[in-house]
């Protein structure tokens, strides 16, 4: 997005998003919710959302065998991003996708993700 700075670029934000964890990728939290990969409170102060070890190692292994990553250069690829959102089909994405149909049932599941793990003793 053109009022968005990142300090990233595309390989650490696609790697981050298959090596990382639910706290920091929207993605890996989309597809462990649809998983059913149950969500836990992590860290010191509990206010860390993961699938923990066992459940991020999972999805790790589910995203290698299930998930790919392809781009395409652009020189303003913010204005190309909202073109695309707007016309494609995205379920997974919810950032300026409120018109796919799916939008407002994934955002339940994560909803009711996080409040269960509310519910639930921090995890070690």
């Amino acid at each position: 997005m053109a009022n968005r700075t990142s300090t990233q670029n595309l390989r650490k934000r696609v790697r981050y998003h298959y090596r990382g964890n639910a706290a920091g990728s929207t993605l890996r939290l989309t597809l462990g919710c649809l998983l059913g990969i149950e969500l836990r409170r992590v860290g010191r102060s509990g206010t860390r959302m993961t699938f923990g070890k066992a459940g991020e190692a999972a999805l790790s292994q589910w995203m290698a065998e299930n998930a790919r990553v392809c781009w395409i250069e652009h020189d303003e690829p913010w204005t190309l991003e909202s073109e695309l959102i707007s016309q494609l089909d995205l379920p997974l994405n919810l950032d300026q996708n409120r018109h796919n149909a799916f939008h407002g049932r994934l955002k339940e599941l994560r909803s009711q993700a996080r409040q269960r793990a509310r519910e639930l003793a921090v995890s070690a």
